[in-house]
């Protein structure tokens, strides 16, 4: 089985990621993506991150109605902070005869030679970039590279950022939100 790995602290997850996953779902080899939410970003301040399950039951929540797309947890019990290449040598012991892929936004392609041990995850993986409006310039080495499959999907320029900044200031953000995280957001009364 072909699956896509789509990793993020989702805090919390919108239509955006549902779009670019349902997309990748629908146009590629992939069989499944799975969302796997991070404990901890190596390149993010935890003091920012709602709590690891609060996150992973919106995810859940998210993709319940999507048959392809599936939330996964499978960060939280390796050390942490969590690096992508340990998380991938750990799921191919786990799933074997799985064939796993990375997604990554194309300002993640541009600091990609920053990630520990890059290069072996090149060799061994195939990565599916989808577009975003970034700056910065994309590393020569990574044109025309035979494992990095540019995916025409549709360019999401929602930020969790811009949501949790929208909730704090009061904002109606509920149409950039899948309904039931929204409604789960607003009973907890998360980012106010």
């Amino acid at each position: 089985m072909n699956i896509g790995l789509y990793f993020g602290t989702f805090n919390p997850i919108h239509i955006g990621h549902l779009i670019i996953a349902n997309h990748l779902a629908e146009n590629s080899n992939l069989d499944k993506i799975w969302f796997v939410v991070t404990p901890h970003n190596p390149f993010k301040k935890k003091s920012t991150l709602l709590d690891n399950h609060q996150r992973l039951e919106m995810v859940y929540q998210a993709t319940e109605d999507y048959i392809k797309l599936e939330p996964s947890d499978i960060e939280f019990g390796l050390p942490q902070p969590n690096y992508t290449v340990n998380t991938l040598t750990y799921l191919q012991e786990k799933y074997p005869k799985h064939n796993f892929s990375l997604i990554m936004g194309e300002d993640n392609l541009k600091s990609f030679h920053k990630w520990k041990n890059y290069e072996t995850i090149l060799e061994q993986y195939n990565l599916y970039v989808y577009p975003r409006l970034s700056e910065g310039e994309l590393h020569t080495q990574f044109d025309g590279h035979p494992k990095i499959h540019r995916v025409n999907a549709p360019i999401m320029e929602l930020s969790s950022t811009f949501i949790r900044k929208a909730i704090k200031e009061g904002q109606n953000v509920r149409p950039m939100l899948p309904a039931p995280v929204w409604k789960y957001i607003d009973e907890m009364n998360f980012y106010k």
